[in-house]
């Protein structure tokens, strides 16, 4: 999803017509997450550890390996 796609949906999210701002909502929330998960995958090639990336997402360790250290994609050193 490119830059103008993600700022019709934000404007749409933010529209008058509830329905049409919740599917703007829910498919800017799926572009995060995917892009979340890029970011951990190169953060995890890069040696980045999971303490870092828990870090940077605000949330525990524990819950970002969690959600993300089951696949050997994600997996580097620690």
């Amino acid at each position: 999803m490119n830059d103008v796609q993600v700022t019709r949906l934000a404007a749409l999210a933010h529209g008058d017509d509830p329905l049409e701002a919740l599917r703007a909502a829910a498919e800017l929330q799926r572009e995060a997450a995917r892009l979340e998960a890029v970011q951990v995958r190169r953060a995890r090639v890069q040696g980045r550890t999971w303490a870092e990336i828990a870090e940077a997402l605000g949330v525990s360790k524990q819950a970002v390996h969690k959600k993300y250290g089951g696949s050997g994609l994600f997996r580097a050193k620690d």
